[in-house]
């Protein structure tokens, strides 16, 4: 029975065999994460220069833009390069690091999600606490508690996934290192049901949170609703419709990658489902909080003109 350590790396799953469609793969990959590293960092040189952004909502959307640029350089690269050199594989070390940096940037940004909820609940149904609830102090305490609890929720993980004995090969059906396709390679009865035990209390934790999100809008759309004016309808919900686009997608491509029915599964769709929760979200969240947010929007335009003209 060999164990994890001494296998000295995995094989991914290909893009395709032909040439042309991995330099393919290799372009539109190049071209999203292009696009997903331009639209964070200026969402990133939007709220950090323009102090009208300065705001619980414009740190907490300067965190996400964070952990949605570490989502797309875990992943990316790697496909980018095996796509390019046309290879499969990966080394071990490399593996463990790709699942610790995934799991904790994805952990990490449910956990901004859920308090960015909060923040629309308190900014919308507790107007007259909101400086109170949301103080500078309180947004750093749950920004440092979403980072915190990514990580150790990543480290749990990733230690128990690679402590793991694997004795069924080394291909993963799977263009980048994921807990669920690594334990399919385990040889361990009772390493494999500790780490589906920590999955199973994870999702608990973790429908929670959905829980909450969902009693929470309940309450927005009720406040909202009983607000006389259609102009600050609009204006509550132009806030709001953001954050609840990019949970809905988030939250949708995450659980029918890990709960479709098997029915149904195969090594392509199951390609173009991780790609929709690992590599299409971080490169749209940008897109859906900018169409809707005109301070946002004005911040960019101020900042792009202002670059234009030093230039002339």
């Amino acid at each position: 029975m060999p164990n994890s350590s001494s296998m000295p790396q995995f094989l991914l799953l290909a893009f395709a065999d032909r040439r042309e469609l991995q330099l393919l793969h290799f372009w539109l990959f190049l071209a999203i994460s292009l696009a997903a590293l331009l639209a964070n960092g200026l969402i990133l040189s939007a709220v950090a220069c323009d102090h009208h952004l300065h705001t619980p909502m414009g740190f907490f959307l300067l965190n996400l833009s964070l952990t949605d640029l570490g989502c797309i350089c875990t992943t990316v690269p790697k496909a980018m390069h095996n796509s390019l050199w046309d290879t499969r594989t990966i080394s071990y070390h490399g593996c463990a690091a790709q699942v610790f940096l995934l799991v904790f940037f994805l952990g990490t940004e449910f956990s901004l999600l859920t308090i960015m909820c909060y923040d629309r609940y308190v900014a919308i149904c507790k107007p007259l606490h909101y400086r109170t609830l949301l103080g500078s102090r309180a947004c750093a305490h749950m920004a440092a508690a979403a980072w915190a609890t990514g990580f150790l929720y990543s480290l749990l993980h990733t230690a128990n996934t690679f402590s793991l004995p694997l004795c069924q090969g080394n291909a993963l059906g799977q263009f980048f290192c994921e807990i669920p396709h690594i334990l399919k390679l385990s040889c361990s009865h009772s390493g494999y049901l500790r780490e589906i035990g920590l999955i199973v209390v994870s999702a608990c934790l973790m429908f929670g949170c959905f829980i909450f999100i969902v009693f929470s809008y309940v309450q927005i759309f009720r406040a909202v609703l009983r607000i006389p004016s259609q102009q600050g309808r609009h204006k509550a919900f132009s806030t709001c419709l953001p954050h609840l686009a990019v949970v809905s997608l988030f939250i949708s491509t995450a659980t029918f990658a890990h709960l479709k029915p098997l029915s149904i599964s195969s090594p392509s769709l199951d390609l173009v489902v991780s790609v929709l929760y690992s590599v299409v979200p971080p490169a749209l969240n940008p897109l859906i909080y900018s169409l809707r947010n005109q301070e946002l929007k004005d911040a960019i335009r101020k900042m792009m003109t202002g670059c234009f003209f030093k230039k002339q």
